[in-house]
């Protein structure tokens, strides 16, 4: 299968067909020219779309990174064949760089407005990973080459000063996410049910979620009702956030399905 063939049949819309193209770019740079070579930070449902091209292709070899376990927005990374991607990841003069903002007492500023900020400067969103919110600053992780512009230039947020300097990847603090365990019934695992299950809501909300394409099934959007959820399966939802399938534990007394979901808040 060329390579016009495979994002034929791998691309649901133009503008995936684009990204696709751009992975393999990437991913042909590495391979034929022996360099190092990486895309951009993509979305959880972007790096979902790459990773199934990928697997089309003969499971080449590329990491995925965003700065730290379990990062959301990411890099892919190919290596060339004389290098390991852990070595790349991890040098101090990789292709992520990390910086943290420092806010002055009593600043009441959100994650929207660092974002707003930075894309203040001319970068875009490609450029940027996680944004990390604690207490009296934030960190964010960024493209290396994005790196002189924020040093030289982030100076504010909002109306408050920034105090702004680079540190080294391994001192991003993640909060631990906030995770409740359900179990519930459901009288089939159909994804309207296991929604509405999981986000503590009816069932004809969650079909109203699902027909808005607020929904997606292990980060592509899915449209449909009636598609079957699987054990493993995490379940999304703009504005609720996300939940997961941990354990489907068969029937009760009564017919229903048991279920044991997590949910992440």
């Amino acid at each position: 299968m060329n390579k016009t063939e495979l994002l034929d049949r791998c691309a649901r819309s133009g503008e995936e067909r684009t990204l696709l193209a751009r992975v393999l770019d990437k991913l042909e740079l590495a391979q034929n020219r022996g360099v190092p070579a990486h895309t951009p930070f993509l979305t959880p449902g972007e790096q979902a779309s790459a990773a199934d091209l990928l697997t089309a292709w003969g499971n080449p070899r590329y990491a995925a990174f965003g700065g730290y376990e379990g990062s959301e927005r990411n890099i892919l990374y190919f290596p060339p064949d004389w290098q390991e991607p852990e070595d790349a990841l991890s040098d101090p003069e990789g292709p992520l760089a990390a910086l943290e903002g420092t806010f002055p007492n009593g600043a009441s500023l959100t994650h929207r407005d660092i974002l707003g900020s930075l894309m203040g400067l001319g970068i875009t969103r490609e450029k940027l990973g996680d944004i990390l919110m604690l207490e009296g600053k934030c960190q964010v992780v960024a493209l290396r080459e994005a790196l002189p512009i924020l040093l030289s230039q982030w100076e504010s947020a909002g109306r408050w000063k920034v105090s702004v300097g680079e540190i080294p990847l391994s001192a991003l603090t993640p909060r631990p996410p906030t995770v409740k365990t359900l179990r519930d019934t459901v009288s089939a695992l159909r994804l309207d049910a296991v929604l509405a299950a999981g986000f503590s809501t009816s069932r004809s909300k969650a079909a109203d979620l699902i027909s808005a394409g607020r929904v997606s099934i292990n980060h592509r959007e899915c449209m449909k009702g009636d598609r079957t959820v699987n054990e493993g399966d995490v379940l999304t939802c703009r504005g609720l956030g996300k939940c997961v399938v941990k354990e489907v534990l068969g029937a009760s007394r009564k017919g229903r399905i048991m279920l044991v979901l997590e949910r992440y808040q």
